[in-house]
């Protein structure tokens, strides 16, 4: 029988290994920690896990190829490249791809025309995806403008809301928790699960330690076995990956990794992998239409490949 495997040696050897990975190999030994995760669908679809009440996919299509939103590195064509390709057609053909291919939930932002976007897709179009969406409203004391804004989005439809990460960060770094935790007791209130995102590990921290009553995270991870890695411009998410698993370990709460790919820097297959045996419970992927049907089979894959070599049990 294959002995337990540790979080620092999974680290260690995931990064020494990613390249394998990128090719299709597995690594890694099975943990005894690791708990029965819920049964898959029938067969061929994505499984799915449960953010409060929600029946989620446990891959989840990124929204910001959708809103143009391109990290490119100094790439700065790529920007303009996406917002040519990702016209409004489009992105209606690449959310009814990804509901084709079994992914039934859409995490976005509030950029301009969002919504309008997506309640077309819904009410005119016959789609079913659901949205989780960050509101990008200003969280301070009194939560006039945070409180009209999400009161709105759910008016419209919105099936779950998250704190932006760059708001979530912003206030921990500020000492401002018990903001951050009075706007997810807001958002709840409305009758939606809310959750937190967040790039910095001390935002998953402080709310741990405070008791943010939040349904969920959503929190940056990827491995550092790629070139652009160590350049510190658009390049990397998730330097401090090690402290990010050892402390998602003891976290009982929903996780929804991000930014897996390192925006397109590390392949698919090596970052499912990598995300999957770490502990994460979903995992969120930016994808252009012609991207979506592979990255499902990989991530399906990559998924029965993981279940026994988790570091952390399953959440949901």
């Amino acid at each position: 029988m294959d002995s337990p495997q540790s979080r620092r040696s999974f680290v260690k050897g995931s990064l020494l290994a990613s390249a394998t990975l990128a090719l299709g190999s597995t690594a890694g030994t099975p943990s005894s920690q690791a708990a029965t995760p819920p049964a898959p669908g029938p067969a061929g679809a994505l499984p799915k896990g449960r953010l409060g009440s929600l029946d989620i996919s446990r891959l989840l299509l990124g929204g910001n190829l959708l809103t143009h939103y391109a990290h490119s590195r100094d790439l700065r064509y790529v920007y303009t490249l996406t917002r040519h390709y990702n016209t409004r057609d489009k992105i209606f053909e690449t959310m009814a791809l990804a509901e084709a291919q079994g992914i039934n939930a859409l995490v976005i932002h509030t950029a301009d025309g969002v919504l309008d976007l997506l309640k077309e897709y819904r009410q005119k179009r016959g789609g079913k995806i659901r949205w989780i969406i960050c509101p990008t409203a200003a969280i301070e004391p009194g939560l006039k403008e945070f409180r009209a804004q999400i009161t709105s989005m759910v008016a419209d439809g919105v099936d779950a809301l998250y704190m932006w990460g760059v708001r979530s960060d912003a206030l921990v770094h500020d000492g401002r928790v018990d903001l951050l935790a009075e706007a997810v007791t807001l958002a709840r209130s409305l009758g939606v699960p809310c959750g937190v995102g967040a790039h910095n590990l001390e935002v998953i921290t402080a709310c741990e330690a405070k008791q943010v009553p939040a349904d969920f995270y959503i929190k940056t991870l990827h491995h550092q076995n790629y070139p652009t890695a160590k350049l510190n411009f658009d390049s990397n998410w998730c330097p401090d990956c090690e402290a990010v698993i050892e402390t998602m370990e003891a976290v009982k709460k929903p996780w929804i990794a991000f930014k897996t790919m390192a925006a397109g820097a590390i392949p698919p297959r090596s970052a499912f992998q990598y995300v999957l045996q770490a502990g994460a419970d979903f995992v969120l992927a930016g994808m252009f239409d012609f991207e979506i049907a592979e990255d499902v089979q990989v991530f399906k894959e990559t998924l029965a490949e993981s279940r026994p070599k988790r570091i952390r049990p399953w959440v949901v």
